[in-house]
């Protein structure tokens, strides 16, 4: 069992923390805008979501988030400031949020739950590391088999010109590097 299901067990163990009701987004509708502060952590129970900031040449997409992901704007929830990141949903999708202070608090409640989160951010910074590998690949056929290794579930989930864009190339690209 990794890692965020132990401490998903646990927080299911230690009573309920999410809210109850359930948040639902439309394709294309999104959940964090930029510049927003984030002070949630969401489970996704159905869909999928990207995150991703803007700039004038376009959309960035640097993860993905989809049914079974704990995901939250680490970066705003930890700093209490605003993030560069949009979140938006890939397709329907219903997810379910745990205010940042019920997390806090369950954290703060045993030593073990505590552990289990310093590992989970462990796991993300060793994830962003893989990404920004990925980023310093030099062929878009390298970027692709290292995330098609990693992650082969993303191309199960995930419309293909969000895949192209993640993978910084053209859709067209991405599909002849998927026929060879």
């Amino acid at each position: 069992m990794d890692v965020q299901s132990i401490l998903l067990n646990r927080i299911e163990q230690h009573g309920n923390l999410w809210q109850e009701e359930k948040i639902h987004l439309k394709r294309n509708q999104t959940l964090i805008k930029a510049g927003s502060i984030c002070s949630n952590i969401y489970f996704v129970t159905d869909g999928a979501l990207r995150i991703f900031y803007q700039t004038p040449q376009g959309d960035n997409t640097i993860r993905f988030a989809y049914k079974g992901s704990l995901f939250t704007q680490l970066d705003s929830l930890l700093t209490e400031k605003p993030s560069v990141y949009s979140v938006e949903a890939l397709r329907k999708t219903t997810l379910i949020e745990m205010p940042k202070e019920a997390f806090t608090a369950f954290i703060d409640s045993d030593i073990q739950n505590l552990q289990l989160w310093n590992a989970l951010l462990s796991y993300t910074i060793v994830q962003l590391l893989e990404r920004e590998t990925d980023l310093l690949a030099t062929t878009p056929k390298e970027r692709y088999e290292r995330v098609f290794m990693r992650s082969p579930q993303l191309f199960q989930h995930i419309p293909h010109k969000h895949i192209a864009a993640y993978l910084r190339m053209a859709p067209e690209t991405l599909s002849r590097l998927k026929k060879s």
